[in-house]
């Protein structure tokens, strides 16, 4: 959440700030609260003051005997605690009016971040990869999967409903491929803990890295234990610090994460319906660095480093792009989008956002360490998906296909795939309808 004391030094900065995002903030309202909410404190610190002269009174009237008097102020200090209990009442509940503002208001956004209203203003960085040519129109990866017996939504819709992906044989084996690269490479070259996390967590939690309470529309809940699935690895693996004061020494901390993810979608009806762009259930394979603050802008950059050099290993064409201010997520201050060409859509799709949320999530989870002082301090938080593995597959066999409806399997996934070189048509044994 955005640091209290700046919406109480200059709220008009903050509103003007945040109006970059397209988020308006009420500052009358703010400013009427925060009013109320030093009232109740200077009469709350008055009440608590003179409670206190009062108890001493009664003690001092029952040592000399003057009992008269001992009622009449304990009577005066029985008044007093119950002013103090309104007084204190009506402060908690302006104090959590507040919180939930805070709780809803996305994060600043960073000064260098693109102007803009939606994803058409995102500043292209740079591409990589030449796009590949073909000899005949490219087919996109629905087609392709069912053609090779390996995607199956019409299953999939049978089993769960739609946006849903029944995977078979090599479609299988090529996700379990992909996930083991990315694991290795972020894991072995780039010095990643590997961290295997509950795929359920508390309110509390996604409350931390803020995908509540705004966004609970698009979680899963379990009813009878009150508990989420994940939406990302993002959620378990940045709360590893919650509460936590870690020492100096200890940061940066990296972990890297495969889990399933699990989302609504529920403002994305509509989109993408066709194929495995968006699901309500995909694997990801996740990023997250917790750093000292001075070391933000480098965990930034080097995370996105980090995404590059999988599709760079996996030969998918991509660009590099940063998000504008209309299309930052809600925690993230600045975000760095890689995109994917797909040939079947002629067009490049997100397949890792990496966002470096300042002290936004830290706050919120209260995730600190030392300063060489040995004073607490918030830290930075940065996540980045290294990569989406659906995602993956899918520019895996849009821009592999071949004429005769094969796919070549890039060289670097070959050992994970048991050297095969290609997928060709076929059907897997127990007869799928794909």
């Amino acid at each position: 959440m955005i640091d209290p004391h700046l919406l109480r030094e200059d709220p008009e900065a903050v509103a003007e700030t945040l109006a970059r995002r397209g988020y308006r903030f009420d500052v009358v309202r703010w400013r009427e609260l925060e009013e109320r909410r030093k009232e109740y404190q200077i009469r709350m610190e008055a009440l608590q003051s003179e409670r206190k002269e009062a108890s001493k009174a009664v003690g001092e009237a029952k040592k000399t005997g003057d009992e008269a008097t001992a009622e009449e102020r304990k009577g005066r200090a029985e008044t007093i605690n119950r002013e103090l209990e309104e007084v204190s009442a009506a402060f908690e509940e302006v104090k959590a009016e507040q919180h939930q503002w805070l709780l809803d208001m996305p994060n600043l956004p960073d000064p260098e971040v693109p102007e803009g209203e939606d994803e058409t203003a995102n500043a292209e960085i740079r591409r990589e990869g030449g796009r590949p040519e073909f000899g005949f129109e490219p087919a996109d990866h629905a087609d392709l999967g069912e053609t090779l017996g390996i995607l199956d939504a019409g299953t999939g819709a049978k089993l769960a409903g739609s946006r849903f992906t029944v995977l078979w044989g090599m479609g299988t084996r090529l996700c379990r491929a992909l996930g083991q690269l990315m694991m290795d490479i972020h894991a072995d070259e780039h010095g990643y803990t590997e961290v295997a996390p509950p795929a359920l967590a508390r309110g509390e939690i996604l409350e931390g890295t803020g995908q509540l309470p705004k966004f609970e529309e698009d979680l899963f809940r379990t009813e009878a234990d009150g508990l989420y699935l994940i939406p990302t690895a993002e959620v378990p693996l940045t709360n590893l610090h919650r509460d936590t004061i870690a020492d100096s020494g200890e940061l940066p901390a990296r972990y890297v994460a495969w889990t399933a993810c699990f989302r609504r979608e529920a403002g994305s009806y509509g989109k993408d319906t066709r194929g495995m762009i968006r699901q309500h259930q995909f694997d990801k394979v996740e990023l997250v660095q917790v750093v000292h603050p001075d070391q933000g802008l480098q965990a930034w950059e080097e995370i996105r480093g980090h995404a590059e050099v999988v599709l760079q290993r996996l030969e998918i064409p991509y660009r590099v792009v940063e998000l504008c201010t209309g299309d930052l997520g809600f925690a993230a201050r600045r975000t760095y989008d890689l995109e994917v060409w797909l040939p079947g859509q002629g067009a490049y799709r997100e397949i890792s956002s990496v966002s470096w949320c300042h002290d936004f999530q830290a706050r919120r989870m209260q995730a600190r360490f030392r300063n060489g002082e040995g004073k607490p301090r918030l830290a930075h938080t940065l996540n980045g998906s290294g990569v989406a593995i659906g995602r993956a597959l899918v520019a895996l066999l849009e821009n592999f296909q071949q004429r005769q409806g094969s796919v070549v399997i890039p060289e670097a996934l070959r050992p994970y795939m048991g050297y095969r070189n290609r997928i060709g048509v076929s059907r897997p044994q127990g007869g799928s309808p794909g």
